[in-house]
């Protein structure tokens, strides 16, 4: 968990404005959730291993007896936790809200989440979360929109060229099906198979084998993973999708992905390079999240080698809490890996001045002069005048000031010099 010192916060926060314009600009209205959920929603093994990370909080009134009785039973001692993303609180919000909201709803929600992580480079215990979802919607349009929005979030901030790697978990698990893997054996191969753009097929076939895995599928999948293949380029369609996976694949499940290469080639005509669509095909994209129930994306970007974010379709959580199923799609921006790619120069056109200020000058010049900067449209700050001027220049800009002037007592106009 961190501070963030002015400059810091500010570049956070105009990133952030960026990010909202962009989602508002598609259709999406912005929610907010409590910062805790009930002990039994964070934990109702939706979660994966997130839920092993969650922070739990100690019911109220328990005395040393009450909790030396129940220290072995975690729900026995906590009924809240912080919520550790933002897509099991929004399932409860639309339970709680479905009659209030449109049939269709497309939510916005931005807001810090904790994780008991353990803290290294990029990991934190508290981060921000960007999300868009859209709930009621089971076509191909709805995870277009989605795609289309994250696209053009990216450009705004600009990070142009980037790309979304795609999948679906109903092909994953036709293809384990396929392959000869026990149902009940499913969710721990799937594991290991997250793992082969880091340990390749060799790795993957032996840790299956390892995990004690049925030999014939084993040998089945690893003959598939080594099977030749030609290098000519296919842009993202039903031809690449089939290509990428063994013969008789699903029609409806390869129809819908087709569909929504179709919607976001559609918004974006300007094409992102040779193929057109900003989508590839990974037959083994995994993501471990265990709601996911049908296609799940990852978002990224030629300037680095990791994900930039991420989602998917969750159709079976909100029923959960509602009694039905409802259709419901997601895509979480990762904002602390974005802020950190994105130019100074992403920001607004105010000009920010700094008043040094000579000791003797009379309050309420300096808060005239202040006021007809500030109607102008200026930020302004005041300082009085140090020895070492250098010094306090360098600090407000650092600080984002882009111009300064000198004060002196009676002083009638100002005159602004730019900083640096």
């Amino acid at each position: 968990m961190r501070d963030f010192l002015p400059a810091d916060k500010a570049r956070r926060e105009r990133v952030l404005a960026v990010i909202r314009e962009r989602y508002r600009a598609h259709g999406f209205d912005e929610i907010e959730t409590p910062v805790m959920e009930e002990y039994g929603r964070l934990h109702a093994g939706v979660g994966g291993d997130n839920e092993k990370l969650a922070y739990n909080i100690l019911r109220r009134g328990l005395d040393a007896e009450a909790i030396r009785a129940a220290a072995d039973d975690p729900a026995a001692l906590t009924d809240l936790g912080l919520r550790y993303d933002l897509t099991v609180p929004l399932a409860r919000f639309y339970a709680s809200h479905r009659g209030e909201l449109p049939t269709v709803f497309h939510a916005i929600q931005i807001a810090p989440v904790w994780r008991a992580e353990r803290p290294q480079k990029g990991r934190y215990r508290q981060f921000m979360q960007c999300d868009i979802d859209i709930i009621g919607d089971a076509s191909a349009r709805a995870e277009a929109e989605l795609a289309v929005a994250t696209l053009d979030t990216l450009d705004a901030l600009g990070l142009d060229g980037g790309g979304i790697r795609i999948n679906d978990r109903r092909l994953l698990d036709w293809m384990l099906e396929h392959f000869g893997f026990a149902a009940d054996t499913r969710p721990g191969v799937l594991i290991t198979i997250d793992k082969l753009d880091k340990i390749g097929p060799e790795g993957v076939a032996a840790e299956l084998r390892e995990r004690g895995a049925d030999a014939a599928a084993v040998d089945a999948f690893e003959a598939f993973l080594r099977r030749p293949q030609t290098l000519e380029y296919r842009p993202f369609g039903e031809g690449q999708i089939r290509k990428a996976l063994p013969e008789g694949a699903p029609d409806d499940v390869v129809a819908h992905l087709v569909g929504i290469g179709e919607a976001v080639a559609a918004a974006r005509p300007e094409g992102d390079g040779p193929g057109g669509v900003p989508l590839v095909f990974d037959p083994f994209l995994v993501r471990g999240m265990g709601y996911y129930t049908g296609t799940i994306f990852e978002l990224a970007h030629p300037s680095v080698g990791y994900s930039l974010g991420g989602g998917g379709r969750y159709d079976g959580m909100i029923g959960r809490f509602l009694g039905q199923d409802v259709p419901a799609v997601g895509f979480s921006i990762g904002f602390e890996r974005i802020v950190d790619l994105v130019e100074q120069g992403v920001d607004d056109a105010v000009e920010a001045i700094v008043l040094v200020h000579d000791k003797d000058v009379p309050v309420s010049e300096l808060a005239a002069h202040k006021a007809r900067l500030i109607a102008a449209g200026a930020r302004v700050r005041l300082e009085t005048r140090t020895k070492n001027l250098k010094g306090l220049l360098e600090r407000a800009s650092a600080d984002g000031y882009t111009a300064f002037a000198t004060v002196s007592a009676g002083q009638a106009e100002l005159e602004t010099k730019p900083l640096g």
